[in-house]
């Protein structure tokens, strides 16, 4: 067992997340740049300093010990706060120092996209030294992360409030019901009406969506909870469905979609950035929301509240 933290036991840690990451010896000789023999000494010096078992591994292949995947969380954990330190020593004096991580949902429209990368041009000419992390996760997942203090900001569609959170809006996307060209009303599409329209087959939403409950069809045949699964299965030909307008336009140009009736078949949906309450926030968050902030202005758009 460790009794004091040495630079090996620091190298033997990074091996073994290089093993894990890679999912087995033998796959992480190309990212450690070392042989298989190599590798096995390594992983089995890290077990005996430790004293237990950290995976199994043979011709049944490799698999984590459940003090295997403790210890996986354990050493994540010390190298980012190892790499926190490291930036901090390196940049005393500076006004920000630190990590900010960034939870976004997938395909995050291009506007919107392009706000968060100006606010993120704007927080690099502070007096600062920050470490960014960006990782793209559901909803759900994002708001577990953030409560967990695992995240920052997280930004998307969230459907209900935690109260311990702060959401404001700061863009909003339009969806739109399509059908996919061979679709028996894939001929007529454009002004389809929607009581007629009701009574085909839909794909819809696995979770609620308060924005479209007027909108919701008779005949609902399929669910998803994501874009990517309602547009295979419009994409089929069997159901109608909604989508993001910015995430159909690809299919609409390749003539695979067609919308049912943009003027009446449609809904609009708000997206937040998300945080932990003020008193939890820290200097670094309390920055880049400012920025934020000032990346929708140049627009005009609604200011993230504070």
């Amino acid at each position: 067992m460790f009794t004091h933290l040495s630079d090996l036991d620091l190298r033997l840690i990074r091996v073994f997340l290089a093993i894990v990451d890679a999912g087995g010896i033998s796959s992480a000789q190309a990212t450690l740049n070392v042989g298989q023999s190599t590798i096995s000494t390594q992983l089995a010096t890290l077990e005996t300093r430790l004293g237990y078992r950290l995976c199994e591994r043979g011709r049944g292949g490799f698999a984590l010990t459940s003090r295997g995947e403790q210890f996986v969380e354990a050493c994540r954990a010390l190298l980012a706060a190892v790499d926190t330190f490291d930036m901090t020593a390196r940049n005393v004096g500076k006004k920000l120092v630190g990590t900010l991580t960034i939870g976004i949902i997938g395909h995050t429209p291009i506007s919107a996209s392009a706000r968060i990368s100006e606010a993120i041009a704007r927080f690099r000419e502070r007096d600062e030294s920050v470490r960014f992390a960006v990782l793209v996760r559901s909803p759900g997942e994002l708001e577990e992360l953030l409560l967990a203090g695992r995240i920052q900001v997280a930004i998307g569609y969230f459907w209900h409030r935690v109260p311990s959170l702060d959401y404001a809006q700061i863009y909003a996307e339009d969806q739109f019901a399509y059908c996919a060209r061979r679709h028996p009303l894939f001929e007529q599409a454009g002004d389809i009406d929607p009581d007629y329209a009701a009574d085909f087959e839909w794909a819809w939403r696995s979770y609620p969506l308060p924005e479209a409950d007027a909108m919701a069809p008779r005949n609902i045949s399929a669910v998803a909870d994501n874009m990517e699964a309602v547009a295979m299965l419009v994409l089929s030909g069997r159901h109608l469905g909604y989508l993001p307008g910015h995430f159909a336009a690809p299919y609409e140009k390749e003539g695979l979609l067609a919308p049912l009736n943009p003027a009446k078949m449609r809904y609009r949906v708000a997206f937040q950035m998300v945080t932990r309450g003020r008193q939890l926030r820290n200097e670094i968050v309390e920055a880049f929301i400012e920025d934020m902030n000032a990346a929708h202005a140049v627009v005009g758009e609604t200011q993230v509240s504070r």
